[in-house]
């Protein structure tokens, strides 16, 4: 399958949960520090109540930050590619409209 971009920074590859993409448009518009972000696998979860994105911060990976997304009843993994630091991310993804959800 080919992978579809936006602005050639955010991978594409299947759905993305509602309300996220377009947080991740902000992001990507107000932040040259972020090489690429790949949003990955969906599960359903209960504790997404609400049409509102939150946004965890979890790991490290080699080239960024894994993150988790909540929103209207699903969770979906992204991998962002990025230097920045994981506050400098959080930060970001709250100036994007999204909100920091509980660790």
């Amino acid at each position: 399958m080919r992978l579809r971009t936006s602005q050639d920074r955010l991978k594409i590859e299947h759905s993305i949960i509602d309300g996220l993409r377009r947080v991740l448009e902000k992001l990507l518009e107000q932040n040259d520090g972020i090489r690429s972000i790949v949003p990955g696998r969906i599960s359903m979860v209960r504790d997404a109540k609400g049409p509102v994105v939150k946004v965890r911060v979890t790991v490290p990976v080699s080239n960024g930050w894994k993150a988790i997304a909540l929103a209207a009843g699903a969770r979906q993994e992204m991998f962002v590619s990025t230097t920045i630091s994981k506050e400098a991310l959080e930060k970001a993804f709250v100036e994007a409209g999204a909100t920091l959800a509980g660790n």
